[in-house]
C-alpha cells in the first residue's frame, strides 16, 4: 500500500464527488471530462499554482506544509476523519523512529479485566486494523465467541465482511461494512507499513467484491459513538447505542461499550441477552450470534 498512489486516489476521489456549482465556481460548459472540480480548480479554492497541486495529487516527493494541507483539505471539504487521513498520507514522516511492532498486539491484563467486570453491558478492545484483543461475555453472546477463533481471525472488520452470521445479524449489514471498510482504510493511513493490515486487506481483497469497491472508494471514518441494529438468533430485534473510548497511553487501542436504545424492545431484548450473561457455568457457555441456536431458545419472545 504505497502511500504515494493512496494520496493520489484519496485526493483524486475527493475533488470529485464536489460539484462546481456547490463551491461558487461557474459550471464552465455542459462537458467535463472529469467527475466534479478539475485539478485547477482545486488549486483555485486552496491559493497554490495548479502546478503545485497537480504534483501532490499525483503523489510526487514534495513536502507541503500545514498550511497548505489545511488549504487543500478546505477546498475540498473534508472532515476531521479525512483531514487527519490527508496529513497522514502526505507527510508519512520516514525519518520517524518506528517503534517495534509486537508479534502480538496485546490488551493489558488491568483493561481485561476492566472489560470483564461489566455485567450489563457488552464491552470489548479494538487494536490495530480493527483486531479484536477482549471481549467480556455478553458480548460474546451478542457477537461472536472471538476468543474461540484463530488468532488470524479475531478482526472485526473481516468478521462483518465475510462471514455470513454478522451478515445477517446486523439490519443494515451493507452500511456497517462500508463503514468498517472505512474505519480500516483510516488506520492504514496512520500506519502505512503494518505487513499484516497489507495482508487483511489482500485477503479480504480477494475474497469479497463489495470489499474491493468499498476499498477504492477511499473513504474514511472515525466511530466514537452511534447506534446500530440487530437481529439476534435468540432475543430477536434489539438496537444497541455505543460508545468508544481510547485508552490512556496507548492510542492504538480503543474500548467500546454497548447498551441497549430506550425503546421497550431492546430493553426487554437486553434483559434477555443478559439473562444468559448469567447463565451459571454448569449449564454450559450461553449461545452467540455466530453459533448455532438450540429451537427451544429461538422460540422465546
Amino acid at each position: 500500500m504505497s502511500g504515494n498512489v493512496d494520496l493520489s486516489e484519496f485526493l483524486r476521489t475527493r475533488r470529485a464527488r464536489i460539484s462546481p456549482e456547490s463551491v461558487g465556481l461557474p459550471e464552465r460548459g455542459a462537458y467535463r471530462r472529469v467527475p466534479g472540480l478539475r485539478r485547477e480548480e482545486v488549486a483555485q479554492l486552496a491559493g497554490m499554482s495548479t502546478d503545485y497541486y497537480t504534483r501532490l495529487e499525483q503523489g510526487r516527493q514534495i513536502s507541503p506544509s500545514d498550511s497548505v494541507l489545511d488549504a487543500v483539505a478546505a477546498a475540498l471539504r473534508l472532515d476531521e476523519a479525512e483531514r487527519v487521513h490527508l496529513f497522514d498520507l502526505a507527510r508519512p514522516k520516514p525519518a520517524r523512529a518506528r517503534r517495534a511492532e509486537p508479534p502480538v498486539q496485546k490488551a493489558r491484563a488491568g483493561l481485561r479485566r476492566f472489560v470483564d467486570s461489566f455485567q450489563d453491558h457488552a464491552a470489548f478492545v479494538l487494536g490495530r486494523r480493527t483486531d479484536v484483543l477482549a471481549t467480556n461475555h455478553l458480548c460474546r453472546v451478542l457477537l461472536a465467541d472471538f476468543d474461540a477463533m484463530p488468532y488470524s481471525e479475531r478482526n472485526l472488520t473481516r468478521w462483518i465482511v465475510l462471514d455470513e452470521a454478522a451478515h445477517a445479524l446486523y439490519v443494515d449489514w451493507e452500511k456497517i461494512a462500508a463503514e468498517m471498510t472505512a474505519i480500516l482504510r483510516f488506520d492504514a493511513g496512520r500506519h502505512p507499513d503494518d505487513t499484516r493490515t497489507a495482508e487483511l486487506v489482500g485477503e479480504l481483497t480477494m475474497k469479497s467484491e463489495r470489499f474491493r469497491r468499498w476499498w477504492a472508494e477511499h473513504k474514511v471514518l472515525e466511530r466514537n459513538f452511534g447506534q446500530k441494529r440487530f437481529h439476534h438468533p435468540v432475543v430477536g430485534p434489539l438496537t444497541i447505542d455505543y460508545q468508544a473510548f481510547t485508552m490512556p497511553g496507548d492510542e492504538d487501542q480503543t474500548l467500546f461499550v454497548y447498551l441497549p436504545a430506550r425503546d421497550r424492545t431492546s430493553q426487554d431484548a437486553w434483559r434477555l441477552l443478559t439473562s444468559w450473561n448469567a447463565t451459571p457455568p454448569d449449564r454450559g457457555p450461553a449461545p452467540s450470534a455466530g453459533l448455532p441456536q438450540h429451537s427451544d431458545t429461538t422460540k422465546k419472545e
